[in-house]
């Protein structure tokens, strides 16, 4: 039996406050075998840099899995990801870029194999490069990776439900769980698939809960409401949301998964 702790997009400073006064708790209340963190967002929003995932060392985080926007801090690129072997970026991303899509590690006798994919749906603006068949990408990375025995973690970053949720059927049997992530408003789907694996559309955002997805909400009106354009300006005043699932496993199979959410004043 084995369980993993996995917590949903980290926004900026506000997302980093809560996880690292959270965090701590999880840790003794579920007492995870595993802990692994969404950090594509971690500095203000778009990216990770040496500073901010310095932030976390000390949190005990044993795989770090990313989306669109972990290419995003141009300048700090190789040093982030020479320094943070354990830091993931989507397997599926084409083009010469640092980083790896998985990350293997073991404790306590057991091997866990994160792997990391970007969709293709709704995706063709959010990121500069070309993104490769993320169906297509786990099929190879599972001959290329896995071994018997193997508790296999998904973090599957994606806009679209329906693209989440055939991917998740499509890995079912052949992983224990895939975790979704990106659009930071957390699924009330969380279940375990017929064949055993953890499912869950999307884990939610880790940040300012009176925000739009992390974003001051003057910024996303401005938008919608044709008086210019969004800028990522994130809100860093009032209550603060954390949000996440445990997964429970058994021989590598899922047996049961739990949403979990917390809030803190800011």
């Amino acid at each position: 039996m084995a369980k993993i702790l996995f917590i949903g997009d980290v926004v900026g400073k506000p997302g980093r406050k809560v996880l690292r006064e959270v965090l701590p708790q999880w840790k003794e209340e579920f007492k995870p075998d595993a802990v692994i963190v969404n950090v594509e967002n971690l500095a203000h929003g778009k990216g990770m840099t040496i500073n901010t995932m310095a932030e976390l060392d000390d949190l005990g985080i044993d795989a770090y899995t990313g989306g669109n926007h972990s290419m995003q801090k141009k300048d700090q690129l190789e040093a982030v990801f020479e320094k943070y072997p354990n830091l993931l970026r989507p397997a599926n991303f084409e083009g010469n870029f640092p980083g790896y899509g998985y990350y293997r590690f073991s404790k306590s006798g057991q091997q866990y194999l994160v792997l990391n994919f970007n969709a293709r749906v709704f995706m063709e603006k959010q990121f500069e490069g070309v993104i490769s068949n993320p169906f297509f990408a786990l099929d190879k990375m599972l001959v290329d990776q896995s071994q018997k025995g193997d508790i296999i973690i998904v973090d599957f970053h994606s806009e679209a439900t329906s693209e989440k949720v055939a991917f998740g059927w499509y890995a079912d049997g052949r992983v224990s769980a895939v975790l979704g992530t990106h659009t930071h408003i957390p699924t009330a789907d969380g279940r375990v698939l017929p064949k055993g694996t953890a499912y869950l559309s999307d884990a939610g955002m880790t940040g300012a809960v009176h925000s739009v997805i992390g974003a001051k909400i003057e910024s996303s009106l401005n938008l919608f409401l044709e008086k210019g354009r969004f800028v990522m300006d994130l809100e860093e005043q009032g209550p603060l949301a954390i949000n996440g699932a445990v997964i429970e496993t058994e021989n590598s199979k899922a047996k049961h998964i739990q949403q979990i959410h917390k809030e803190i004043l800011g």
